[in-house]
C-alpha cells in the first residue's frame, strides 16, 4: 500500500452541483483527466471543461433512464484494482482498464424527495444504485483511490493535492473512506426506514439510524466525556435547525435542556396566547401563559425563582425588547424562540454569554416520530409521545364536575405533566404552574415536594398563602393510593386530572368526593423516564 498516490484521472458524477465547476476546473488545471456522466458532464462542458463520458469509457450507452451507466468492469475495475498487485495490473492491461484515482460522487436526493412528500414512485426512483456501488468500491480501495462524497471536502482535497504536489497521503484517503462509508450507511438507513414506514412495518428486524455532524462539543454531560451533536436531516424547528445569534458555543447539557424547553412550549400554539417555559436539568421549573410575552415570562419565573437561575427559557412567540430586558434580570443560559426583533437582539448583545436561538417556527407536538434510548447491548425505540387531549376526551368520575376555569387549568397542567420526569405532579392556577414535583420514586413525594416549593415561593413573594390554594393538579400516571391525592388536597388543590386505571380507583374517587374535589380521568398516561 503506497503512501503518496498522484491523482491523474477522476470520475465525477454528482446530483448536488454546489461548487462543482470551480472544483473541476482546479482539477483540470492540475492536468487531471475528467470522466463524468449525464447532467454532470453537460454542466462541465457548458463551463468549457474537457470531459469524457462514462459511456465512452465503458463502450456502452447510458440506458434504462440512466439506471445503468457505471455498473461496468471498466469503471469498477478502475476503482478496485490494486496498483501493487501484478495480476491486477495484467488484467487491467489485457482489458484496457484505466485506473481511476479520484471518485467524486454525491447520491440521488432520496432524503430530500422523502422530506418534500414525494410519491412512492418518486422516492423509489431516487434510490441510487450505481453511486453507492462506486463509493464503496473506491472506499475499499482507499490504499490507492481518493473518494469524495460531500462538496464540503472539495477544498480540503485541493489543499491536500497542493501540499503533496498533486498526490494524496494514505491518512487523508483513510479519512475520506470513513466519511464515504458513513454516507452510504446513512443513505441506506434512510431508505430502509422510509420503506418500513411505507409498508407499515413498525418493528423491522434490523433498524439503523444515522446523523450528520453539526458540531463537536467541548465535552458531554461531564468534562471527562467526549461528545458531538448530530442532526437527522429533518426540518423540524428546534435546537438542531436554529440560528444562534450570539453567545458561547452550546454545550451538551444546553442542547438537551433547550430541546426539552422548546418541545414543551410548542404544546401551546400561538393561538393559545403568549407562553413561556423555563427548564432546568430537562425538567420545567415554570410554565405559564400570559396576556403578553413578558407577562408569561414573569408568571413562569414566579413558580420557582431559585431553580430558574441559570435555566433555559423557551417562548412560543418572537421575542420582543421588553421581554428580553426582563429575562436579563437574572442569569440565563439560553433563550429560544420562533424569532427575535431588533430591540430584543440589541438587549441581548450586551450579554455576551447569553445564547439566543431563533427557529422561524414551532415544532408540531403531534407530528409522529421515533424516540430512541440506548441500553446496554442495544437500544429501545418507540413512537414519540404525541398524546393530546381536549375536554371532550375527559371523563368526570367525581360527584362534582370541574368549573370552566378548573377545566382550562387541568388541560394546561396535563400538557406540562407530559414533559416532567416521572413521577410527575404539576399544580396549576390561572394558566401558570405554581408547583412542580419531578422524578421521585414515590408519587406522594412528588406531590409534597411540589407543594413545599410553592410554600417557599409564597414566602419569597410575600404572599399570605401559597398559590396551590385554589389550584388544580395533574398526575402523569394514576394515584395508586388515596394518599397522594389527599396531599394535593391539603396543599389546596380543588380539581385533579389523572389517567385512572388503578386497582384502587374506587378508593381514590371516594377520597376525592369526601374532600370535595372534582376529578377527571384521561385514559392516557404520560410516563417520561
Amino acid at each position: 500500500m503506497t503512501n503518496l498516490v498522484p491523482i491523474g484521472r477522476a470520475l465525477i458524477s454528482v446530483s448536488d452541483k454546489t461548487g462543482l465547476i470551480d472544483f473541476a476546473r482546479a482539477l483540470a488545471d492540475r492536468g487531471v483527466d475528467l470522466i463524468s456522466t449525464g447532467g454532470t458532464a453537460a454542466a462541465l462542458r457548458l463551463a468549457g471543461l474537457a470531459v469524457r463520458d462514462v459511456s465512452e469509457v465503458t463502450g456502452f450507452p447510458e440506458m434504462m433512464d440512466g439506471r445503468v451507466k457505471t455498473l461496468h468492469p471498466m469503471v469498477h475495475g478502475g476503482l478496485l484494482a490494486l496498483r501493487d498487485d501484478d495480476e491486477h495490473l495484467v488484467a487491467m492491461a489485457a482489458h484496457g482498464i484505466e485506473p481511476i484515482d479520484l471518485l467524486v460522487v454525491n447520491l440521488y436526493p432520496f432524503e430530500q424527495t422523502v422530506a418534500a412528500g414525494g410519491s412512492h414512485a418518486d422516492c423509489v426512483e431516487n434510490i441510487d444504485i450505481g453511486g453507492p456501488a462506486m463509493i464503496r468500491a473506491a472506499a475499499k480501495n482507499h490504499g490507492f483511490v481518493s473518494v469524495v462524497v460531500d462538496p464540503e471536502d472539495y477544498a480540503p482535497l485541493l489543499d491536500e493535492m497542493a501540499a503533496q504536489d498533486g498526490a494524496t497521503r494514505l491518512t487523508f484517503r483513510q479519512h475520506l473512506a470513513q466519511k464515504a462509508y458513513g454516507r452510504t450507511a446513512a443513505y441506506d438507513a434512510a431508505v430502509s426506514n422510509w420503506m418500513a414506514g411505507a409498508i407499515g412495518e413498525t418493528a423491522p428486524r434490523r433498524r439503523t439510524f444515522a446523523g450528520t455532524l453539526r458540531q463537536t462539543l467541548r465535552y458531554g454531560e461531564n468534562p471527562h466525556q467526549a461528545a458531538a451533536f448530530y442532526t437527522d436531516g429533518s426540518d423540524r424547528p428546534g435546537v438542531a435547525t436554529a440560528r444562534q445569534w450570539q453567545g458561547k458555543e452550546l454545550s451538551y447539557n444546553n442542547i438537551n435542556d433547550t430541546d426539552a424547553a422548546f418541545e414543551l412550549v410548542s404544546e401551546f400554539l400561538p393561538g393559545d396566547g403568549p407562553a413561556c417555559a423555563i427548564i432546568k436539568h430537562a425538567n420545567p421549573c415554570g410554565v405559564a401563559r400570559g396576556e403578553t410575552l413578558i407577562d408569561a415570562y414573569r408568571r413562569a419565573y414566579d413558580c420557582d425563582r431559585t431553580s430558574a437561575f441559570g435555566g433555559i427559557v423557551a417562548l412560543n412567540r418572537p421575542l420582543d425588547g421588553p421581554t428580553a430586558e426582563e429575562i436579563t434580570g437574572i442569569f440565563t443560559e439560553v433563550v429560544i424562540a420562533p424569532g427575535a426583533d431588533e430591540a430584543a437582539r440589541a438587549v441581548f448583545a450586551a450579554r455576551k454569554n447569553l445564547r439566543l436561538l431563533t427557529t422561524d417556527g414551532l415544532p408540531n407536538p403531534r407530528q409522529p416520530g421515533l424516540a430512541i434510548r440506548q441500553v446496554s447491548g442495544g437500544f429501545l425505540v418507540q413512537d414519540k409521545d404525541t398524546g393530546f387531549l381536549s375536554d371532550g376526551h375527559l371523563r368526570t368520575v367525581t360527584r362534582r364536575t370541574p368549573t370552566a376555569q378548573e377545566l382550562s387549568d387541568l388541560l394546561f397542567a396535563w400538557k406540562v405533566a407530559k414533559h416532567v420526569k416521572s413521577n410527575a405532579i404539576v399544580y396549576v392556577r390561572d394558566g401558570a404552574t405554581v408547583g412542580v414535583g419531578a422524578g421521585q420514586m414515590s408519587r406522594i413525594d412528588s406531590t409534597r415536594i411540589a407543594a413545599r416549593k410553592a410554600e417557599d415561593m409564597a414566602e419569597a413573594l410575600g404572599l399570605a398563602e401559597p398559590l396551590t390554594r385554589g389550584s388544580v393538579v395533574a398526575s402523569d400516571a394514576f394515584f395508586p393510593f388515596p394518599d397522594g391525592l389527599l396531599a394535593a388536597a391539603e396543599a389546596g388543590a380543588t380539581a385533579v386530572i389523572q389517567p385512572g386505571g388503578s386497582m384502587r380507583d374506587a378508593e381514590v374517587i371516594a377520597a376525592a368526593d369526601e374532600a370535595g374535589l372534582a376529578m377527571v380521568f384521561t385514559g392516557m398516561r404520560h410516563f417520561r423516564h
